[in-house]
Parts: structure tokens; sequence; C-alpha cells
């Protein structure tokens, strides 16, 4: 399936069956190179929190696996607007990150992550990704680090409570995306750098009834 320009989806990150961060945003385009989405300003988020309400990065793997009585929190996006495109097929998506204060262009950022699977209850529908956490940052002249790899081998160093059953191939794929940083090619060539989103985006939308639906993985 795809998603006409303009609607409103629920990105969602799903961590063993369960939703891991929602985040409503706008369709920019869905072709044949993969899905390009909005994430407007303070758009509601929801993340996942413990039994303690603590979110999985403010304490060790350990105490958070172990903790149990998982659910969800409401929040708000108070980064700068972004641009988010995933790949078709590719594990890995490219976040377009804008200067807080002149919200123009400033880097990228490679989220690897499995490839989307997209669902459609028709008022309401989405992408579910599982996030695996080694990441890739990107200045704007295309130099380069990986990130968070301590917290990827902490988690791997229980794999019986997490989510990436592979870590070889994760690093693999932001390997290969690393060598097109480094060629400068698409979407690292200055596409949508300079991308102005429609007016009627900048305001932030609302969840809708359904953003809450079952993982589809």
């Amino acid at each position: 399936m795809r998603f006409a320009r303009g609607r409103l989806i629920m990105h969602r990150n799903v961590r063993r069956g369960r939703i891991g961060w929602v985040r409503p945003v706008r369709v920019v385009a869905d072709d044949e190179r993969g899905l390009l989405l909005w994430l407007a300003r303070d758009s509601p988020i929801v993340n996942e929190v413990d039994a303690f309400g603590r979110g999985i990065r403010s304490v060790p793997f350990t105490d958070w696996a172990g903790s149990g009585g998982f659910g969800l929190k409401a929040g708000a996006w108070h980064g700068p607007p972004l641009l988010k495109f995933l790949p078709a097929g590719a594990a890995h998506s490219v976040w377009f990150f804008r200067d807080p204060a002149t919200e123009r262009f400033a880097s990228w950022y490679v989220n690897l992550e499995e490839p989307g699977v997209r669902w459609d209850d028709g008022p309401v529908a989405g992408i579910d990704i599982v996030d695996q956490d080694l990441d890739v940052f990107v200045h704007a002249d295309r130099s380069w680090s990986w990130k968070d790899e301590d917290e990827f081998a902490e988690r791997l160093a229980r794999p019986g409570d997490y989510w990436v059953p592979d870590p070889d191939a994760v690093r693999a794929e932001g390997e290969r995306v690393i060598k097109e940083v480094e060629a400068g090619v698409f979407p690292f060539d200055g596409t949508w750098c300079d991308f102005t989103p429609d007016p009627g985006w900048l305001d932030p939308p609302s969840l809708p009834p359904g953003w809450d639906r079952p993982p589809v993985r």
C-alpha cells in the first residue's frame, strides 16, 4: 500500500510486540524511492515507560528489562521539526534535522531499524518499525560518527530481553549507508535539505483514535 500526500499517519517503534513510541507525521511523498514524512514541532508523542514511569534511556537496561509493568506516557516533540525518509525495503531511515534557532538544515541522522511494516485501518494508518538503537550521525559536511554504541552493547548483553537478533547485520547496514554518505549520493546529495512544509502542516496534529492499535510485528 501507499499513503497519499498530506495524510496523517502514525510512525511507531515496536519493542518485543509492545509500542515503544508513537509520533504522528504527515506524508510528504510515497513512491518507489520510499516514504518521506514530516514531524511538526510540539506534535503529541507517546513513549513507553516502566512501572516507575522511567523511560528506557533513563536507567540501565538491566533495570529497565526487569522492572515490568510497562505502560505508555504522553508527551510532546520539543525538538525542531524534521523530515524522516524511510527508503523502500531498507533497514534504516534518514532523519533531516534542523537548527533549532533558524530551522534550516543542520545534519542527517541514520536510524538503523528493521524495514517498516505498514497498516491502514481506514480512519487511522501507520508504519511500524523496530529501532535497532545503533545509529550514525552525519554532519552537513558529511563527516560522520557512530552513535549509541555503548547503549547497543549494553542491550546485546541481555539477548533474552533485547529485540536485535543479528547485531552484525545492523552494523553492516550502517557501514553500507556510510559509503553512501561519503560518496554524497541520494539522499545525502542535498535533496530535501531546503524542504518547506505546506503551511497547514506547521501546527501540531492530534493523535486520532486507534493510534494505539496492536503492533503489526
